[in-house]
C-alpha cells in the first residue's frame, strides 16, 4: 500500500464526503421546514425507489469492478468497456421506460405515478454512469470519482435552494434537481473517461463474453447489495404501505439523520478496496484490527450527539418533534453499517469471499421479512418496525464479522459483545429516560468502554505508523 497515495486519495475522497455530508445536512435540515409533510413524504419516496433502480446493471459494472480492482488505467482494454456502457444505455433505456409506462397504466396515485417515472429517468442516467464510476474507483482515479459527485451534490443543492427561494416547494422541482444534478455529473464522467464512452467497439464475440464474464463475477456481489439493501428497503416498504406517506416522511427523515454519517465512513471504503488488493495477504489481518480500532472507538462515542441533537431538531422541525424519538432507535444502526461498509464488505470483496456475503444478506432478508409481517402487519407496531431496522443490521454485521474472523484468524467476539453492550445501553436509556440523566449514563458507559478498549487503543497508538509503512 503506497501510503502517499493513499492519503492523497483519502483527501480527495474527505472533500467529496464531507461536502455530501454538508448537503445532506443542510438539505435535511430546510427542506422540511419549507414543504408539507406530504410533499416531502413523496420526495423521500424518490429516493427511496431511486436506490433500488440503479441495481439495473445485471451485475455487469459489480464484475468490472472486481475484475479490474488494482489495474492501472492505461492498461484497460478500452473497446470492450465502451461497448459494455452502450449496452447498458439501451438496456436501461428499454427497462426504465417499460417499469414507468406497466406502473403509470395501473396506478391510481399520480403522484405516485410521477415519482416511479422520475425514478426511472433517474436509472437511464446512474447506471451507466456507474461502469464508469466503478473503473475510476478500481483504478485508483479517485480524484475524478470525486469531482463527478462533487459536482452532482453542488448541482442538486443549488438547484433546491434556488427553487425554495423563489417559493417553488413542490416534490417535482426537487426531484429535478435531484435528475439535473445527475446529468451534469454523467457529462463529466463522459469527458473524464472519454475512452470508455467514445472509441472503437469491441467484436460482438468478445462482447457477449466480457459481458458474460463480468455478469457471472458481479451476480453474486450485486444481488448481495441488493439483498442488503432490501434488509432496510422490506421494513420501509411495509411502513408506506400500512401508514401514510406522511409516515413513510417522518420515518425516512430520522433514517437520513441516521445515516449522515455513514457518507462519511463510506468514503474510507472506497479508496481502501484498490488498496488492499495491492496488500500481502498476510498484512490484512493487521490492518483490520488496526482500521476497526479507528472507526469503532469513535463511533460509540459520536452516539453522544444524539441528545443536543434532538433537542434542536425538535425546536426546529416541531411538525417532525414526535417522530424524533425513533433517532433513539436508529441512531446505533451507524455502527454496525459503518463497519459493515467499510470493513467488512471491503474485505470480503478483497478475498473474493462475495459468495458468502450473499448468503448472509439473503439470510438477513429472510429474517426481515418475517420481522416486518409480524411487526407490521400483525402487530401493527410502529415502533417494533422502526427497532428491527437497527436490530437487522446488527444481525448481519456480527453473523459476517465472526466469519470473517475465521478467515484472517483474528479474535472480535469480546469487540462484539461490547459493541452491542454500548448499543443496548443507549437504547434502553434515551427511550425510557429523560434526556439530561440519558446523557450522563451513556456518558460514563462510554468512559467505562474506552477503559476496556485501553488496550486495543495503546496497540493502535503503537503499531500503526510500523503496519503502513510496512505497505509500502
Amino acid at each position: 500500500m503506497n501510503i502517499k497515495r493513499f492519503i492523497q486519495n483519502f483527501s480527495y475522497t474527505l472533500i467529496a464526503n464531507l461536502l455530501s455530508v454538508v448537503i445532506s445536512t443542510v438539505l435535511i435540515l430546510i427542506v422540511p421546514k419549507f414543504i408539507s409533510v406530504e410533499n416531502y413524504g413523496y420526495w423521500q419516496l424518490y429516493i427511496f425507489y431511486s436506490s433500488f433502480i440503479s441495481y439495473m446493471s445485471l451485475g455487469l459494472t459489480d464484475g468490472a469492478y472486481l475484475r479490474y480492482g488494482g489495474y492501472e488505467y492505461k492498461n484497460l482494454h478500452k473497446p470492450v468497456f465502451v461497448s459494455q456502457y452502450w449496452f447498458l444505455v439501451i438496456f436501461n433505456v428499454v427497462v426504465n421506460f417499460s417499469i414507468a409506462f406497466v406502473y403509470g397504466m395501473n396506478s391510481t396515485d399520480p403522484n405516485k405515478s410521477i415519482v416511479v417515472l422520475l425514478t426511472c429517468l433517474t436509472g437511464i442516467l446512474v447506471v451507466p454512469r456507474s461502469l464508469l464510476t466503478f473503473m475510476l474507483q478500481s483504478t485508483n482515479r479517485i480524484k475524478e470519482y470525486s469531482i463527478i459527485t462533487i459536482l452532482e451534490r453542488i448541482v442538486y443543492f443549488g438547484l433546491v435552494i434556488l427553487f425554495l427561494l423563489f417559493g417553488i416547494n413542490k416534490f417535482e422541482y426537487l426531484i429535478l434537481a435531484d435528475i439535473l444534478g445527475k446529468v451534469s455529473s454523467v457529462i463529466y464522467a463522459c469527458v473524464v473517461s472519454k475512452d470508455l464512452v467514445f472509441g472503437k467497439f469491441e467484436s460482438i464475440k468478445n462482447l457477449i463474453r466480457e459481458i458474460g464474464i463480468n455478469i457471472s463475477v458481479g451476480s453474486k456481489l450485486l444481488i448481495a447489495n441488493f439483498a442488503s439493501l432490501l434488509i432496510i428497503g422490506i421494513v420501509r416498504f411495509s411502513i408506506e404501505n400500512n401508514w401514510s406517506v406522511e409516515t413513510f416522511g417522518k420515518v425516512s427523515l430520522t433514517l437520513s439523520i441516521s445515516n449522515m454519517l455513514m457518507l462519511f465512513i463510506n468514503a474510507v471504503g472506497l479508496i481502501l478496496f484498490p488498496a488492499l488488493r495491492r496488500t500481502a495477504e498476510d498484512k490484512l489481518p493487521d490492518i483490520y484490527r488496526l482500521m476497526r480500532t479507528i472507526i469503532m472507538v469513535p463511533l460509540i462515542g459520536i452516539l453522544i450527539f444524539y441528545y443536543p441533537a434532538k433537542v434542536l431538531l425538535s425546536s426546529w422541525l416541531p411538525q417532525y418533534a414526535e417522530s424524533f424519538i425513533y433517532m433513539a432507535l436508529l441512531f446505533p444502526m451507524c455502527i454496525f453499517e459503518s463497519k459493515t461498509l467499510m470493513l467488512i464488505n471491503t474485505y470480503l470483496k478483497t478475498l473474493r469471499k462475495e459468495k458468502m456475503l450473499l448468503i448472509i444478506n439473503l439470510t438477513t432478508v429472510v429474517l426481515s421479512f418475517g420481522l416486518a409481517y409480524i411487526n407490521v402487519f400483525l402487530l401493527n407496531d410502529l415502533n417494533l418496525s422502526v427497532f428491527s431496522i437497527t436490530l437487522l443490521l446488527a444481525f448481519r454485521s456480527i453473523i459476517a464479522e465472526i466469519y470473517l474472523s475465521k478467515v484472517l484468524h483474528i479474535k472480535v467476539k469480546r469487540d462484539i459483545v461490547l459493541e452491542v453492550s454500548m448499543t443496548l445501553v443507549f437504547i434502553i436509556v434515551s427511550w425510557y429516560f429523560e434526556i439530561r440523566i440519558a446523557l450522563i449514563v451513556y456518558f460514563i458507559a462510554y468512559i467505562l468502554y474506552l477503559v476496556l478498549k485501553k488496550s486495543d487503543i495503546t496497540y493502535f497508538i503503537k503499531n500503526a505508523r510500523n503496519i503502513l509503512n510496512s505497505q509500502k
